[in-house]
């Protein structure tokens, strides 16, 4: 039961099978992009969805697709998405509600055997979860074909535009349906010029539903920036490590710094594992799966992550390479999801003031600049980015040249 006042399933247009699903599910309240986006996606109108990572889109554009394909020779859908993880967490998402009345999916993914997933296209799957590379495969070897599709889903879609898919992306899209013969649903946390011109060009004068503005953080995330040099990184992420005793999301720029990270990390006593693109599929199921059942505490992860992990109860992410603008919002979306709170924390050194400003430019607000209690030393004002003055006083707090930690 919802408590009184707050929304419900009921009167979205929800089908009575998939409410009892619902039901089943203890699924009783949806998250505002589900209340706002299901009715619109029911209607059958184009929808492009502007929400923050964590916020329940799966579900926005999961029951819609679900119901619609429901109904006798209704086609079939295709979800594409940027990463292999991701495209597993959807799967897991639709098979748990489309698996009681009989929906097959199909993943298509590279990194693993393309004749395995031939033999899952065989059985005629209702719905294809594809990465872009592995389904222009799968067509170039004649195992699928696109014109039946009557569901098209872009999800994340600026993280694949930023990617660099979208020469594959506009090459699927000339193979599917016209878009008056299909119903396209777009979803990104943030609305790029790319994006719009995806909507103009590949969709029916779609609806936009938007439950915050682009590009903003959750609310249940409390963000933070310390101003460090890049010698004091890891002195500052092993104080974080004790100061915060639940799971830890690190991200890292680069797969080597990836793993040099987790070597460090391991040596202070942590369970620890890493998630990159140089891992085969198999050890990133295994990293994550092992983050999930808490045998790690700490993930090290590159942008491969920000987007491809559902992990619910993680404490802390740390950034601890600035990432670039348009990841900033999906990195610390792995924390604070379904209206938890969450702590994220930015390291970024002081050569760095233009990416804090991109940062601060796409959140709408400034980052805080923390300070350590014990190790933090004052900087002239002359030093700290204009855009940035009367924060904390006016003045940055970095760390010294070599602090050290009280162990406890």
């Amino acid at each position: 039961m919802h408590e009184q006042g707050q929304p419900s399933f009921e009167g979205l247009g929800i089908s009575e099978l998939f409410m009892g699903i619902l039901e089943s599910l203890r699924f009783t309240v949806p998250t505002p992009i589900q209340h706002k986006a299901i009715p619109a996606a029911l209607s059958g109108e184009d929808v492009i969805g502007i929400a923050q990572t964590g916020t329940g889109k799966t579900l926005a554009f999961g029951i819609p697709m679900l119901q619609r394909l429901s109904a006798p020779n209704s086609g079939g859908g295709l979800v594409l998405l940027p990463t292999r993880e991701l495209a597993i967490q959807v799967d897991e998402a639709l098979r748990t509600f489309g698996a009681p009345i009989g929906i097959r999916t199909a993943v298509l993914i590279g990194g693993e055997s393309i004749s395995k997933q031939i033999m899952q296209i065989r059985r005629r799957p209702n719905i294809i979860i594809a990465t872009p590379g592995r389904l222009l495969d799968l067509v170039e070897h004649r195992a699928i074909r696109l014109e039946k599709t009557s569901v098209l889903i872009l999800d994340e879609a600026d993280r694949m535009l930023d990617m660099g898919f979208a020469p594959q992306i506009n090459k699927i899209l000339s193979m599917l349906p016209s878009p008056a013969d299909r119903q396209t649903m777009l979803f990104s946390a943030t609305m790029p010029d790319d994006i719009v011109r995806i909507a103009t060009h590949h969709m029916r004068m779609p609806v936009r539903v938007e439950v915050a503005p682009a590009g903003t953080a959750a609310e249940t995330v409390e963000q933070e920036l310390y101003i460090v040099p890049k010698e004091n990184k890891m002195p500052l992420l092993a104080h974080l490590l004790q100061q915060y005793h639940g799971p830890v999301l690190v991200f890292t720029r680069t797969k080597h710094g990836a793993t040099k990270l987790a070597r460090a990390v391991g040596q202070m006593g942590h369970r620890v594992s890493e998630i990159h693109a140089n891992r085969s599929l198999g050890q990133r199921k295994q990293s994550l799966e092992g983050f999930k059942s808490g045998a790690y505490r700490v993930l090290i992860a590159t942008d491969i992550a920000a987007r491809g992990i559902d992990v619910s109860g993680i404490e802390l992410v740390v950034n601890y390479d600035l990432p670039h603008s348009s990841d900033y919002v999906h990195r610390i979306g792995r924390t604070g999801r379904a209206g938890k709170a969450g702590k994220a924390v930015s390291f970024a050194m002081p050569d760095q003031r233009t990416e804090i400003r991109d940062i601060e430019k796409l959140i709408r607000k400034p980052l805080p600049i923390a300070k350590h209690p014990q190790l933090s030393v004052d900087l002239p004002e002359r030093h700290v980015p204009s855009h940035q003055r009367g924060i904390g006083g006016g003045r940055v707090r970095r760390f010294g040249h070599r602090p050290r930690f009280n162990r406890r």
